[in-house]
């Protein structure tokens, strides 16, 4: 029974990866085609950065090069939309 258990937490522990993921919104790097985003130069495991604007809003996304050079969006932040430009 015991080993049930943990085998279904396991399973449960890798879905859960992939339903938690951050999904793409207007203006992400990958939003259209996500599989057509490859990097060749750049090492798996890098990271940067991507800031936008999409219904009003100011976000700035980080990615991760995966191996096969595709690209995962790790964290989503909406910043502050005061900007000195506006000001002017």
């Amino acid at each position: 029974m015991k080993k049930i258990i943990a085998l279904t937490l396991a399973v449960s522990a890798i879905g859960a990866s992939s339903a938690f993921a951050i999904q793409p919104i207007k203006g992400s790097i990958t939003y259209t085609n996500p599989n057509e985003v490859r990097l060749t130069k750049a090492p798996a495991g890098s990271l940067f950065t991507h800031e936008f604007r999409s219904d009003g809003n100011h976000y700035k996304e980080l990615y991760r090069v995966e191996p096969n050079g595709t690209v995962t969006i790790v964290d989503r932040q909406r910043l502050d939309s005061f900007d000195m430009n506006d000001m002017n």
